[in-house]
């Protein structure tokens, strides 16, 4: 028997705004029960002893702890680049908008 009727899924189809036809109501039906009964066999396996989980293997940081370095002075930084102004770098207006 089946739990998700042609009905339903033709109800939920015209709330989501979607045209179906009649044999891709039929199918979709079809294809949905599938998935109801995948979903309730997992469930029945699935007790409450059986530790809920986000990933099947243990995830660890792969990242390294920040550590607080000295920086490059800016001055010396600036000098790399082809122009500068005011302690920052100088680089040509794109938009037309005034600074």
């Amino acid at each position: 028997m089946s739990t998700i009727s042609s009905d339903e899924v033709a109800r939920l189809a015209a709330l989501a705004r979607i045209d179906l036809t009649q044999a891709e109501t039929e199918r979709l039906a079809g294809e949905l029960d599938v998935i109801v009964h995948a979903v309730a066999k997992v469930s029945e396996i699935a007790g409450d002893d059986v530790p809920a989980t986000s990933h099947p293997i243990p995830l660890t940081n792969v990242f390294r702890e920040d550590v607080i370095l000295e920086t490059l002075p800016v001055a010396e930084i600036l000098a790399q680049a082809p122009a500068s102004q005011d302690g920052r770098f100088l680089v040509p207006q794109i938009l037309e908008e005034e600074a």
